[in-house]
């Protein structure tokens, strides 16, 4: 999970004042002292969309020094006015311990309140934290049923996490097809995690008919973005002759990408390849 780190434009009316615009333009610009002192003045009257920016500027250091003790402050002031957004990041800053006291009973409790307005990540990361048992009983189906919530939103990680819930039939009835769409849902926007798992789903002929040279092409373009198993995979498809050409040298290759990734695999393969010759 990671937390919002990208200024409001406005959650409602009555969350920005008159002054709010002007702030926007100055934090646009670069120019963040013009932008701190706009949104002071409107955190100081007490606007929601104000003081979560102003939390914002300090959880990033912009226009002041770094001071996580003032961005969660600003946060909760925020998120105590209903602010999902800034409920999320408070979250975040308590699953994490910046400027507070790492409490993951509190995460659960701000990702929830932010997660039952809608906001999307927070519904993801309740499902994390109950895939995980972090401030609350391990519950597979409950992780299912956040996470299930979030991919309708179309939020990648959940779609992913979905489908390896299904995939091991964790929380969820164990299901092939359903992990394939999943994974493929998301592989198709680039995402090297899907890619990686769409290529193990067709290599073994699970919720899908198998297919080496299927395999082989989603290993390569995860591997091309630096997927250390991907990068190993490949590598085993070359050097066996599964879905391309045996190729001890182009597995070579990539088990040493792999290995540069630190991939122990990786690194066993190439040692022995080269130790062959090749």
């Amino acid at each position: 999970m990671e937390r919002v780190l990208f200024l409001v434009l406005m959650f409602s009316v009555s969350m920005a004042g008159a002054g709010f615009d002007k702030g926007l333009a100055c934090y646009e610009s670069g120019d963040y002292s013009c932008a701190l002192k706009e949104f002071q003045a409107e955190a100081d009257q007490g606007y929601a969309s104000a003081q979560f920016n102003l939390g914002l500027m300090y959880d990033g250091g912009q226009g002041v020094k770094q001071d996580y003790f003032k961005a969660v402050e600003y946060y909760k002031l925020a998120a105590d006015q209903g602010s999902a957004i800034a409920q999320y990041n408070l979250g975040f800053m308590y699953s994490n311990g910046q400027g507070v006291k790492k409490d993951d009973f509190k995460a659960v409790e701000y990702f929830k309140l932010a997660a039952d307005q809608g906001y999307v990540d927070a519904q993801y990361s309740l499902g994390l934290m109950y895939s995980n048992g972090r401030g609350v009983k391990k519950n597979k189906a409950k992780a299912v049923k956040w996470y299930q919530i979030a991919a309708d939103q179309g939020h990648a990680s959940a779609q992913i996490n979905l489908g390896n819930l299904y995939f091991n039939g964790e929380g969820v009835k164990q299901n092939d097809f359903k992990a394939f769409e999943y994974y493929k849902l998301v592989a198709a926007q680039g995402d090297a995690e899907a890619q990686y798992n769409l290529g193990q789903v067709y290599r073994q002929g699970r919720g899908v008919r198998q297919d080496d040279f299927k395999a082989v092409e989603y290993y390569k373009f995860a591997a091309e973005q630096g997927h250390a198993s991907a990068q190993v995979n490949l590598g085993l498809m070359y050097k066996k002759g599964r879905g391309v050409k045996q190729d001890n040298r182009k597995a070579k290759e990539w088990f040493g990408k792999a290995c540069d990734n630190q991939e122990r695999n990786g690194c066993n393969n190439y040692r022995v390849l080269n130790e062959q010759g090749y």
